[in-house]
């Protein structure tokens, strides 16, 4: 992994993002930790192209985004015309709202409309990629539902951008997951996952929590992984101390 293919996901700093003057603000001190590249998610309303002025001033590249669920089943065609705008080629559907993870009826509608929305999107030149929580990993007939997603939907049309905290919440293997998903890993979030005394799980910024980032990057490069994310749900302080934090122990220990 190099250091330019590290990227901070704004979501984040969603708190930070609430007018165009924050974003600016918030996007000039994510470039001033050292990130070069961003996910974009989480702010409020500003219009693509004064975005990607915003971007372009400071030298960020908008390497990815997370887009509405509902419009990326019933509406991919809007979502082709906004990363299309933000010169952007990869996006991701973010949560299975409303749908049943018990339920092979409403995984395969969930399953058909990601196929048809990533068809879609491939024909423009963008690929449309699949984000976990631990959710999925609830089990049907002996299958996570994970699995269920990535055996029914065609590799062409959806791919993976699995996020090491869930994965690990959810019990299952990063490792595992990165080789499951070979040359279908565009993107994957960074996230690490800690504990606290009271017994409770906490998201933690990378190198302060439990999970073995070496061999996770590691075989997520070996199966093609392009885009290495940040992304801290919560944060203890200051998001961006975090995403600083983050950013300078992948800097000193993970980059090669």
């Amino acid at each position: 992994m190099k250091i330019h293919q590290v990227a901070a996901q704004l979501y984040t700093c969603r708190d930070l993002l609430k007018t165009p003057e924050d974003i600016a603000r918030t996007l000039r001190r994510v470039r001033q930790i050292g990130y070069t590249a961003v996910q974009v998610s989480g702010m409020g309303p500003i219009p693509e192209s004064e975005l990607v002025k915003i971007l372009q001033g400071e030298g960020l590249v908008c390497c990815a985004t997370h887009e509405s669920g509902d419009l990326i089943r019933q509406n991919p065609q809007a979502v082709i015309d906004r990363l299309q705008k933000l010169n952007c080629k990869l996006t991701a559907y973010p949560y299975p709202s409303g749908v049943k993870m018990d339920s092979l009826e409403s995984l395969n509608s969930l399953c058909h409309d990601l196929n048809r929305a990533g068809e879609l999107m491939a024909a423009a030149g963008i690929t449309l990629t699949y984000h976990n929580h631990g959710i999925e990993f609830v089990k049907t007939n002996g299958v996570t539902a994970l699995d269920y997603i990535y055996n029914h939907t065609n590799p062409r049309f959806l791919q993976g951008e699995p996020d090491t905290f869930w994965i690990h919440y959810g019990g299952g293997d990063n490792v595992e997951w990165c080789r499951k998903l070979n040359q279908r890993l565009p993107m994957m979030h960074l996230k690490d996952y800690g504990f606290t005394i009271e017994n409770k799980h906490q998201f933690c910024e990378i190198g302060h929590g439990t999970l073995n980032f070496r061999a996770i990057i590691a075989a997520a490069e070996a199966s093609g992984c392009q885009w290495f994310i940040v992304e801290q749900d919560t944060t203890p302080g200051d998001p961006i101390d975090s995403l600083k934090l983050s950013f300078d122990h992948i800097q000193a220990h993970l980059v090669s």
